[in-house]
């Protein structure tokens, strides 16, 4: 009998329209080359309101890890929600996988829409894409939101027993599941409490909608983030920043959080959330959003001249 009704294809329209009350429009942009960029955009850039990109980790598209942002941050914000090449509508036919792409990738898309300076905040892979900008363009990003981005691994951690997982293998038969079961697997890595998982045909449907197109390239993307990976390659980022971290994080555990905070030094703050995994933004937002608004909104931007401590101005 052929299929009359997709729930997860619902839900990426209820999202759809909640991105688009909340001020937001959908735009694609052909890089040339090969690459296709498509991103949420203001219908209206406020020349006077900072750039702020939200940029998403691995699982469906940008929609459904900042749908609870929106709303919040519109008033503050030129809000810019892109889709990482090989989810949404972003592709691209060049062979590059790493996340300094991704990131130059980004800010190209971010210079064809006459975007100079922005925030940056970044979830998990997309925190690795927010620091490479960071990294690779430290006079066009201001103060940047790292949420349980595991950017201080080294590929040595799998082998010594850092992770759930044990093998890049494993890792990828969960961040990318083709069965129910897998789907249930990453829910209970992901979350301190599980939510109550869906019955097997809800998951099967959200298999084939989110999880099978780019399934290939998603894995090499997988691959490029552990492979040769040192601390010691790792460049310092000098921005402000605001480390947040799930106190039972599974995915990249907390040690991951204070090696990154050590790592960038004085500039970096680190937040850790109680009674939360790796999805702060769907298990805990409200948390999240509250150390976002302090980091972001209620503490006023830097200068070149002023001194800070921990990301926030010195005494």
């Amino acid at each position: 009998m052929a299929k009359c009704f997709s729930f997860t294809a619902s839900r990426d329209s209820c999202y759809r329209h909640s991105f688009t009350k909340g001020g937001l429009k959908s735009s694609t942009t052909d890089l040339g080359d090969g690459t296709v960029m498509h991103c949420w955009v203001p219908k209206i850039h406020v020349p006077s309101k900072p750039s702020l990109l939200l940029i998403h980790g691995f699982g469906a598209n940008a929609m459904w890890q900042f749908n609870y942002f929106i709303p919040p941050l519109k008033s503050k914000f030129n809000l810019y929600v892109p889709d990482l090449l090989f989810f949404g509508d972003s592709y691209t036919t060049r062979p590059e996988r790493t996340e300094a792409f991704q990131a130059q990738c980004v800010m190209a898309l971010m210079d064809a829409l006459n975007v100079r300076n922005m925030d940056l905040v970044g979830l998990s892979y997309g925190g690795f894409v927010a620091y490479s900008m960071a990294a690779l363009f430290k006079e066009r990003v201001g103060r940047v939101v790292l949420g349980c981005a595991g950017v201080c691994l080294e590929e040595k951690d799998m082998e010594e027993g850092m992770f759930q997982v044990k093998t890049v293998d494993e890792a990828i038969s969960l961040l990318l599941p083709q069965t129910p079961e897998k789907v249930r697997q990453l829910m209970r890595l992901s979350f301190h409490k599980p939510p109550q998982t869906a019955p097997s045909c809800f998951l099967n449907d959200f298999i084939e909608v989110m999880c099978t197109e780019y399934r290939q390239e998603r894995k090499e993307l997988i691959q490029a983030l552990h492979k040769d990976r040192k601390l010691s390659n790792l460049p310092k980022i000098s921005q402000p920043t605001l480390i947040i971290w799930g106190e039972y994080d599974q995915v990249f555990p907390l040690e991951l959080a204070h090696r990154l905070k050590r790592h960038i030094g004085e500039n970096a703050e680190l937040v850790i959330i109680k009674n939360a995994g790796h999805a702060l933004n769907a298990e805990k937002p409200k948390e999240m959003y509250k150390h976002m608004k302090s980091f972001l909104i209620d503490t006023p931007p830097p200068t070149k001249q002023e001194n800070y401590t921990n990301g926030h101005k010195a005494d």
